[in-house]
């Protein structure tokens, strides 16, 4: 249920609204607006979190430690939040279908003692007779904060421009960070001290900052939005990625340069190739997702036969040189070709606990935005 974009994507962080970007998809800001009007956005200061190029290490460790503090309190310990959303709204604006990420966001705030709001694109006016920035500025004006399923990137842009309220991105075209989340958390759970049974807990007695760096993963599928936000966070915390993807399928090109710049900074290792063997060389973890995304079903047939030789096998593992105790992620949903049975369902599978970690991290992105106000 991902995305891919072209590798002449427009701009990866700021500013949040291009003039030559509008979107196609159902949330557009193309209806009764005109790039000429004079139409001031919000006043700065609300925090958004779009990708994760816009945050720190240190902003992503602290969202994480708090992910894996919450999943102690109340998976472990069964604490209550003590209600500090009571009273407040957060609007789940989706255009997209959704499990995990729907499930997550409303069990996190219902955790939190707010409502969640599920505003669907037949419950509302999102760009089909009101421009996205209209219903911006009159969503936000009744809510506390706006998590938003989009198309284009461009749309989730246009909402925090406009919106007065915290805008969380549940996934666009471009990104989708908070997944990226729920991977790092699975990864630090595997990769650090591990609990004496299975009823105990002991992920939060280490910080992410002592078991990530140094870990390597390839990225064996389509330049989509998932790899684009690994590329945007792995060379930030010191996490190696080896890209490979078809040719003709690669990730967005000022991604990559953006990437690039990243681990120079960090002195940490990127590659990018269209041979899976070669990425897969020295992995700790091995990553794929969908080959067909939303929207690309009439691809299909071409997509299966461009990503021959693909499929995440153990022989795959062999012959690429993966470590010997390698393990695998897949976002959701997953089809056959992308991973055989025997991967998926073996122990190298960290899959459904990565699907777990969605809730956790969604809820430490709602305590950021909507109870600290601050990623700090």
């Amino acid at each position: 249920m991902l995305f891919r974009i072209s590798q002449t994507s427009s701009s990866i962080i700021r500013p949040l609204i291009l003039k030559n970007s509008l979107s196609r998809s159902k949330f557009s800001t193309t209806s009764y607006t005109k790039s000429s009007l004079n139409v001031a956005p919000a006043p700065q200061g609300v925090p958004h979190y779009l990708t994760h190029a816009d945050l720190s290490a240190k902003e992503i460790y602290n969202l994480l430690a708090s992910a894996i503090q919450h999943k102690h309190n109340v998976k472990y310990l069964n604490k209550s939040s003590g209600a500090p959303l009571a009273g407040k709204t957060l609007a789940v604006m989706f255009s997209k279908r959704s499990t995990r990420t729907r499930v997550a966001t409303e069990s996190s705030v219902t955790y939190l003692g707010g409502h969640p709001m599920f505003l669907g694109s037949q419950d509302i006016q999102l760009g089909v007779n009101e421009s996205l920035l209209d219903t911006s500025k009159v969503v936000s004006s009744m809510v506390d904060g706006i998590m938003a399923r989009v198309g284009s990137h461009s749309d989730i842009e246009t909402l925090a421009k406009y919106s007065t309220v915290p805008v969380i991105n549940a996934l666009s075209d471009k990104y989708h960070p908070t997944q990226i989340l729920a991977d790092l958390m699975t990864l630090h759970e595997t990769y650090g001290p591990q609990p004496s049974s299975p009823s105990s807990y002991v992920a939060h007695q280490t910080h992410p900052s002592k078991t990530l760096p140094g870990l390597r993963v390839a990225w064996i599928g389509d330049g989509n939005n998932i790899l684009h936000s690994m590329m945007v966070t792995f060379p930030k915390l010191g996490i190696g990625l080896n890209v490979a993807t078809p040719k003709g399928y690669g990730p967005n090109e000022e991604i990559i340069r953006h990437a690039q710049s990243e681990a120079k900074s960090t002195q940490t290792h990127l590659m990018f190739s269209s041979d899976p063997r070669e990425a897969i060389k020295d992995a700790d973890v091995i990553v794929t997702d969908t080959w067909i995304s939303m929207g690309q079903e009439e691809e299909k047939a071409q997509r299966i036969k461009d990503f021959a030789g693909f499929q995440i096998t153990s022989q795959l593992a062999k012959e690429g040189g993966a470590k010997s105790d390698w393990k695998f992620l897949h976002c959701l949903p997953r089809k056959q070709e992308e991973v055989s049975d025997e991967v998926f369902y073996s122990p190298r599978s960290l899959v459904f606990q990565e699907a777990e970690n969605r809730k956790w991290t969604i809820l430490a992105v709602i305590d950021a935005l909507m109870v600290k106000k601050s990623f700090d």
